[in-house]
C-alpha cells in the first residue's frame, strides 16, 4: 500500500545524452577557434604589449574551454568511480571569498615587473583582484608573497625563479588574503621579456580571480562525495533489507501441501513481486502456516514505508501473528493486538492486513481484515471478493476491534490473497475486477502454484508503482 506520508513523484531524469553531446561537440568547435586565433597572435610582433594581453586572453580561453569539455564529458558518462589517490583536501573547508559581480574581463588583470629599472606596472583590473588601492602602488615580485597563504609562498617563489632564472613561462595558482580577511585564488601566467641580448628584462604576467571557479568546483566536490556517499548508504540499506525480508518470509518458496489429500486438503502457493524499482523493499509479507490443531492460518499484510524500518516493522508483526495463531487466538483478535502492538512501537507506522484461518475438517474460513483488499473467492469459473467485516487500518485508530466473518471452502475452491501492490500499476489501472477475470483459467489450474505463475504472467511486468504479495489457497476436491 502507498505511504500515507510520501505521494508517488517521478524521479529526476538526468540530462539528454544527445544534448550533452551536442554540446561537447560545440565547445570542441569553439575551442578549435580560439586556438586558431591564439596561432595567429604568435606570429605577430611578441613585444606589442597588446598582442601579449590578446595571446594570454586566448591562452585562459582554450584553458577553459578545455575544462568545459571535461566537465560536459563527466556529465556524460555520469558520477565518475572514487579514486585512490584523490587529493586529501579535494572535500576540505573553504572560506573563499566568492565575488558576487564581475564579467570575466574585470576579474583579469597584467603586470610587468622591469628587472633593470626595478619599475612595475599593474592593470585596474589587477588592484581590483587584490582589493588594493592605486594610490598604495603596485607590488614588487619581493613584496608580492607577503599576501600569499605561508603554504602558497614557495610556489609563487619557485615560479618566479622559473621566469626570471630559467627564462621559462610560468603556469600556477595561489592563494591571497585580502586586508579584510577574506582569500581569494589567483591564476598566473607569465613569460620572461627578453632584451636584444636574449636576456631576462622583465617578467610580465596575466593574473586571473578563479575564486568562483574554485568555489564551483569545492561545490561539485562536496556534491559528487555526498551522492557517492548516500548511493553507498542506499545499497547498504537495500541489501540489509533483502536479506531480513528473506529471513523473515516463511523458508518454502513456491507451494506448501497441508497434510493429508483428497476433499479439505489445502494446497498453497504465494510469490512476492518487487516494484518497478527493486530498490524499495517495502513491508509486504504473507505466510500460511500449519497450526498445531490441524487448521491452517493464511495471512497477507503490507506496512507503509520502505528499506530497514518497514521490513523491521513487518519482521515485528508478522512474529508477533505466527505465535497469537500458534496460541489458538481468533483472526478477529489477532488484528486487535496487532493493532496495539503498533500504537506501542517505537516507529508507528499504519499496516494493512487479512488474517484467515481454515478447518480442512469442516471447511471453514475464519477470518478478520485491517483496511485490506478482501479476499477473492474462485467457484466454478467465477471469482468474487468476499464481503469484508469491518476493520480500520493497523495504527490508525486507539482501542478499537475487528469483527471477524466465516465462510465454508467448497472441494475445488481457489481462495488468493494479495496486497493492493498487486493491480497498482503506471501504464493501467487494473484493480480487481482483473483479477477476477482470471476466473476462467483457475478453473483450469491443477494445483495453487498454476494459479500464481497465472497471476505472475498476468501482473508482474516491470511497470509495478509498489511491491506486492500473492497467496493462493485451492482446496482439494
Amino acid at each position: 500500500m502507498p505511504s500515507h506520508t510520501f505521494a508517488d513523484r517521478p524521479a529526476p531524469q538526468p540530462p539528454e545524452r544527445d544534448a550533452v553531446e551536442a554540446l561537447i561537440s560545440r565547445t570542441r568547435r569553439l575551442r578549435g577557434d580560439v586556438d586558431a586565433v591564439r596561432r595567429d597572435t604568435s606570429v605577430i610582433e611578441e613585444d606589442d604589449p597588446q598582442v601579449r594581453w590578446q595571446r594570454a586572453l586566448c591562452d585562459l580561453a582554450v584553458h577553459q574551454l578545455d575544462d568545459l569539455g571535461e566537465h560536459l564529458g563527466q556529465l556524460k558518462d555520469g558520477i565518475p568511480a572514487q579514486a585512490d589517490d584523490e587529493p586529501a583536501g579535494a572535500t576540505a573547508g573553504n572560506t573563499t571569498d566568492v565575488p558576487r559581480t564581475g564579467s570575466l574581463i574585470s576579474r583579469v588583470g597584467s603586470a610587468e615587473w622591469d628587472l633593470l629599472t626595478d619599475e612595475v606596472s599593474w592593470s585596474d583590473e589587477l588592484y581590483q583582484i587584490f582589493d588594493r588601492s592605486p594610490e598604495s602602488g603596485p607590488l614588487s615580485l619581493d613584496e608580492l608573497p607577503s599576501l600569499l597563504l605561508a603554504e602558497d609562498q614557495p610556489l609563487l617563489m619557485s615560479m618566479v625563479t622559473d621566469c626570471l632564472v630559467d627564462g621559462r613561462p610560468i603556469d600556477g595558482e595561489f592563494r591571497i588574503l585580502l586586508p579584510d580577511g577574506r582569500m581569494r585564488t589567483v591564476h598566473m601566467m607569465g613569460e620572461p621579456v627578453l632584451d636584444a641580448d636574449g636576456c631576462t628584462a622583465s617578467m610580465w604576467a596575466v593574473l586571473r580571480d578563479v575564486s568562483r571557479l574554485r568555489h564551483s568546483q569545492h561545490l561539485m566536490s562536496r556534491t559528487r562525495d555526498s551522492l557517492r556517499r548516500g548511493q553507498q548508504i542506499a545499497r547498504t540499506e537495500h541489501r540489509m533489507a533483502v536479506e531480513l525480508q528473506e529471513a523473515v518470509l516463511p523458508p518454502w518458496r513456491g507451494s506448501l501441501s497441508s497434510p493429508g489429500r483428497g476433499p479439505g486438503a489445502l494446497d498453497t502457493a504465494a510469490h512476492y513481486l518487487p516494484s518497478e524499482s527493486s530498490n524499495l523493499i517495502g513491508g509486504d509479507w504473507y505466510d500460511a502456516l500449519q497450526l498445531p490443531d490441524g487448521r491452517t492460518l493464511l495471512t497477507v499484510g503490507d506496512l507503509t514505508g520502505h528499506g530497514i524500518p518497514a521490513t523491521s516493522a513487518m519482521a515485528m508483526l508478522l512474529g508477533a501473528l505466527r505465535g497469537m495463531a500458534m496460541a489458538g487466538i481468533e483472526p478477529g483478535a489477532v488484528m486487535g493486538h496487532l493493532n496495539q502492538l503498533i500504537e506501542s512501537s517505537v516507529q508507528p507506522v499504519l499496516g494493512s492486513a487479512v488474517c484467515c484461518r481454515f478447518d480442512p475438517a469442516t471447511g471453514t474460513l475464519a477470518w478478520a481484515q485491517a483496511g485490506h483488499p478482501a479476499p477473492l473467492l474462485f467457484r466454478n469459473g467465477v471469482g468474487r471478493p468476499l464481503p469484508a467485516p469491518d476493520g480500520v487500518l493497523l495504527g490508525a485508530a486507539s482501542a478499537v476491534s475487528y469483527e471477524q466473518d466465516q465462510v465454508t471452502l467448497l472441494p475445488g475452491d481457489v481462495l488468493m490473497l494479495h496486497t493492493d501492490g498487486l493491480t497498482r500499476q503506471r501504464d493501467r489501472s487494473a484493480g480487481p475486477d482483473a483479477l477476477l477475470g482470471l476466473a476462467p483459467r483457475f478453473a483450469q489450474a491443477r494445483t495453487a502454484q498454476d494459479c500464481v505463475r497465472t497471476v505472475v504472467e498476468e501482473f508482474g511486468g516491470t511497470e509495478r508503482l509498489d511491491d506486492a504479495c500473492v497467496l493462493v489457497a485451492r482446496v482439494g476436491a
